[in-house]
């Protein structure tokens, strides 16, 4: 595909600058080096984030990391219930992270997200062990110039635990047979070694007939200082899932009992291997310049077994198949300088990938057995070679500019592997190119007052199989452009609130003209306000809240029907409010509560899922003596609300996801060190 914007080879020209300037930039000593995807910190970005600790994420007990997203402003995780299958994860007006791709997820600056499975950009967060990460991190719209294809929404970044001496377990039982536990090791070994280690077993019957799942999940790092100034490490990462699925349920069963299944479903569930390995090598320059290289690999094989009504009285059973393999590589230079004495952090680099997927698709199973041919049954490829920079000068405490650009540029193709009776399209993918700005402009007013604006591109290839079609080509990728502003305010450590207003409009949707004839013909708009503050009025108590309101708009379609109206899945308000009290110095009672508003299911705007809101209860205790332990209960969903965390319209009919009732876990967490 050719490049039909003129400013485009502006914005590689401008790549190209920035990152001789970064090289070309006299030295100056300044302590800090900053790696890949540590840049943009919030503190001191002109980026909306909200960052989580290890302290704060152990605190909370939590088995899946989905589960963080609750403490971010303006998110909402809209769980599908479907055992080990990503749930949709809702971000600046965008409902389909996670399932799809509005969500980046990277672990150490390697991404997450899966080209072909299922949609592109899904990602599966169960191949991270809670209890090993160091930080995680969300960044609000397409900001980061270190990310690219699925960085629209947003972006959320995990730096695993690399470092330290450390012996920590987390072993709790809860309602339906639920049992999670994790472990965390680090060591040095020597002067010169580290290792880290990290596992979680874990497995539920749930709280629906057949929705058993287990899961294994083990990471591990090793590294070695080879001399002072070059170090090299090899890391891995293993997942393991089954799980059975009750799939969804009908409006009037749901009523009815929402725990219960539809006698429609089959023998539903899904199955998930993967593995990945990668290498290090990092070297460090001088004292203020370090060199970044690493590669990897990546095997999976998922599949899924779904039923679901295709009319209003008909169900089937369904049946996809990924087999998925990645190559990828990258370096990059990291560091800091002056310039006119004026500080400067930076980061420029390369990398690539090459990802192919085996897909199958069959339908009408007769539990599980297939019985009619494939409708597809194909291997796609797509390969990225992309550039990035990302430059933060303090001119001034008023004036912090952050500037960043990616340029991507992608190939690859699709042919089928067999026999196939769908009509899916599957051809060579033309090549595409595309840069993205990124500017930002952070001003430290006082020692309490921070205000914060940015303009922020991003873009997305055509979505699924189209984006390997002859008909309609040449199609322009899908291009988000973000306007923020913000503020934080800060008074010493008792009160604490960030604020942020956005306008985030997408351009050159892709829509159908013909069969197999497609065009760039749509426009949506989202705009929004999210905020947070933690009060701590004395020190054993504290109050903290995060809130969101979300307003969509569809601009340009080929359906006039939809001009005006909301974009579904997308709550237009949520929020939370924690309060937790210590009323002894090792003990602590917390309560948190959720709310989730109402959405617009279906395109046309005809139906909405209704709101709901959650009251969980737990409280601890921990004993700091030589034998280092947390002892904590909780109790979920203390009113036991009937509500549903995902409805949706699929066959003409309303279909619920239930979501889970009053439950208890509690756990114990040693830490030996």
């Amino acid at each position: 595909m050719t490049v039909h914007n003129p400013n485009e080879s502006l914005r590689w020209a401008v790549a190209c600058v920035l990152g001789t300037l970064s090289l070309g930039a006299a030295a100056e000593t300044i302590d800090e080096v900053v790696v890949k995807g540590q840049l943009l910190r919030p503190e001191e970005s002109a980026f909306s984030a909200t960052v989580l600790d290890n302290v704060a994420i152990r605190e909370q007990a939590l088995a899946d990391v989905d589960d963080l997203f609750r403490f971010v402003p303006g998110m909402v995780v809209r769980d599908l219930q479907l055992g080990s299958v990503a749930s949709n994860i809702v971000i600046r007006g965008f409902g389909n992270g996670g399932h799809g791709g509005d969500l980046g997820a990277v672990i150490d600056g390697i991404p997450l997200n899966e080209a072909m499975s299922h949609a592109d950009g899904y990602v599966d967060l169960n191949t991270v062990v809670p209890l090993e990460i160091e930080s995680f991190s969300v960044f609000k719209g397409p900001v980061s110039a270190l990310y690219g294809n699925y960085n629209r929404g947003g972006m959320v970044d995990i730096q695993t635990r690399k470092s330290g001496d450390y012996a920590e377990t987390d072993l709790s039982f809860g309602s339906y047979d639920t049992v999670d536990l994790q472990a965390a090791y680090g060591a040095g070994l020597g002067d010169t070694q580290q290792i880290n280690l990290a596992g979680q077993l874990f497995r539920t019957d749930s709280y629906r007939p057949q929705s058993e799942t287990e899961r294994s999940t083990f990471s591990g790092r090793w590294s070695a200082d080879v001399t002072p100034d070059l170090q090299v490490a090899v890391s891995s990462r293993y997942l393991q899932s089954e799980s059975d699925s009750a799939s969804y349920l009908t409006q009037a069963q749901f009523q009815a009992d929402p725990r219960g299944i539809d006698p429609n479903t089959q023998n539903d569930g899904a199955d998930k291997e993967f593995l990945t390995v990668r290498g290090d090598v990092n070297y460090q320059i001088d004292d203020d310049l370090k060199l970044l290289t690493f590669a990897y690999t990546t095997q999976q094989d998922f599949t899924r077994w779904f039923s679901r009504p295709i009319n209003a009285t008909t169900w089937r059973q369904r049946e996809e198949t990924y087999d998925r393999s990645v190559l990828g590589a990258g370096t990059s230079l990291n560091g800091v300088t002056a310039l006119a004495s004026i500080p400067v952090s930076y980061i420029a680099g390369v990398e690539t990938f090459r990802e192919s997927t085996e897909y199958k698709f069959f339908d009408g199973l007769d539990r599980r057995r297939r019985v009619l041919p494939a409708q597809s049954n194909r291997e796609t490829d797509l390969n990225s070679v992309s550039a990035f920079t990302e430059v933060r000068a303090s001119l001034h405490p008023l004036a912090q500019l952050s500037l960043g650009l990616r340029a991507d540029r992608f190939t690859g193709g699709c042919e089928l592997r067999g026999t196939e009776t769908g009509t899916d399209p599957c051809s060579a993918l033309n090549k595409a190119e595309h840069a993205s700005p990124k500017v930002g402009l952070n001003s430290q007013v006082t020692d309490w007052l921070q205000l914060r604006a940015s303009w922020a591109e991003g873009f997305a290839l055509p979505n699924g199989f189209v984006k390997y079609a002859i008909g309609g080509q040449p199609l322009d990728e899908n291009v988000f452009r973000q306007t923020e502003i913000g503020m934080r305010f800060a008074a010493a450590h008792a009160f604490e609130f960030d604020i942020a207003g956005y306008r985030l409009k997408s351009t050159g949707e892709v829509r159908t003209v013909s069969p197999g004839v497609y065009e760039n013909y749509g426009a949506t708009m989202r705009e929004g306000v999210e905020a947070s503050a933690k009060w701590t009025p004395v020190s054993n108590f504290e109050l903290s809240a995060v809130y969101g309101v979300t307003d969509t708009e569809v601009e340009q379609n080929a359906d006039a029907r939809l001009l005006g109206l909301t974009v579904p899945g997308v709550p237009e308000t949520s929020g939370s409010l924690e309060a937790t009290y210590r009323p002894f110095a090792d003990w602590s009672i917390n309560a948190f509560w959720r709310y989730v508003g109402e959405y617009e299911v279906d395109a046309l705007n005809t139906v909405q899922a209704e709101s709901y809101d959650l009251l969980d209860l737990g409280v601890s205790y921990t004993n700091r003596s030589a034998r280092n332990y947390r002892v904590y209960a909780r109790l979920d969903n203390v009113t036991d609300e009937k509500y549903a965390t995902s409805v949706s319209v699929i066959g003409g009919q309303l279909l619920f996801a239930p979501g889970s009732p009053r439950t208890v876990r509690a756990g114990i967490q040693f830490d030996f060190q």
